[in-house]
């Protein structure tokens, strides 16, 4: 016991500021009720799937409101919190900003059992923008949210005046080249998880080994919850989605998109899912942002690309201004 308590004092104090951040790690609620987000929350009861769920969301709008709104729809290993710079941004230019965090995500519901599909996550997102009366609005998508994004602008092309993708994935085919795997054997990874192990993983998937303080706070929120005893149930539901997000491409409808669409792109992204899974060859062919990029925009119709030269997987987090100044150009046109 002497020895584990020495590893772990001797663990904080190499991140002197995710410990003071977190006061040592701090546990977090399964619908993190003891973090703040940076605006008002509130929620939508939804009563889907046989069982009633709530979908936490912001809903922020400026004073100087334009008349146009986006919604931002968060990766897999984030939440709505990290969107806090460009809501600011967008707000500031009169655009009112819509941002839930989807089921299994976040302050959202984490449900023991669900049937996740990126057009459950799609209407369930619709349902919130009936509900707030807004019948058209810009589709912004980050990571699993590209994903999600683009299935809600096939859904509702009538709804998305606009669509962003901002390092999205699913811009290939994974299991072309990647072994399937139950969800029982993603769900035995996550329970795997730790500080360690999920700052490791962001450290050299998205910053290429380049960390700067104001990253830890994404990987407290993930590793706040490893402390929890109901993480089993956190775990399950990123298995779920895991394994939606490898049986579900959208690559393959990409021509089908109708709406003005901006690619913003950090070429240095290596993100794919699978990688462990492959050979040392096939993992060198995955995840070529520089690569994929360009392919993407070439698929979907009245699209273009901003590419972020030696920017990863969090364009919005590691260059900002690169970021938002292409974002709000495009939407103001």
């Amino acid at each position: 016991m002497i020895k584990n308590l020495f590893l772990l004092i001797t663990i904080l104090c190499s991140y002197p500021y995710a410990a003071a951040q977190n006061n040592d790690l701090q546990w977090l609620d399964i619908e993190l009720s003891n973090y703040s987000y940076p605006y008002a929350v509130s929620t939508l009861p939804l009563h889907i799937q046989e069982q009633d769920l709530k979908m936490a969301y912001m809903d922020v709008k400026p004073e100087n409101y334009n008349g146009k709104n986006i919604v931002l729809i968060h990766g897999k290993n984030f939440n709505g919190a990290y969107w806090k710079t460009t809501i600011e941004a967008l707000t500031k230019e009169g655009f009112r900003v819509i941002v839930p965090d989807q089921i299994g995500f976040g302050k959202s519901s984490k449900p023991q059992h669900f049937h996740y599909t990126f057009q459950q996550l799609a209407q369930n997102t619709k349902a919130l923008l009936d509900t707030l009366k807004i019948n058209k609005t810009a589709i912004l998508g980050h990571s699993m949210g590209g994903m999600l994004a683009t299935r809600f602008a096939l859904m509702y092309p009538e709804t998305t005046e606009k669509l962003i993708l901002e390092n999205p994935i699913g811009l290939e085919d994974w299991k072309l080249k990647v072994p399937y795997k139950p969800v029982e054997w993603w769900y035995q990874n996550e329970l795997k998880n730790t500080y360690e192990s999920i700052k490791k993983y962001q450290l050299v998937s998205y910053y290429d080994n380049k960390w700067k303080p104001e990253y830890d706070e994404w990987v407290n929120l993930l590793a706040g919850w490893t402390l929890n005893s109901d993480y089993k149930t956190i775990a399950w539901n990123a298995a779920l989605t895991y394994d939606m997000i490898f049986t579900q491409p959208v690559v393959y409808e990409f021509k089908n998109i109708s709406s003005p669409t901006l690619l913003i792109i950090g070429t240095r992204d290596r993100t794919a899912l699978g990688k462990p899974l492959v050979t040392d060859d096939v993992r060198k062919t995955m995840g070529l942002y520089n690569e994929l990029g360009k392919k993407t925009q070439k698929s979907i119709p009245n699209s273009q690309l901003v590419e972020l030269e030696n920017i990863g997987h969090l364009p919005h987090i590691e260059n900002f201004n690169g970021f938002i100044n292409p974002l709000i150009q495009f939407l103001q046109k």
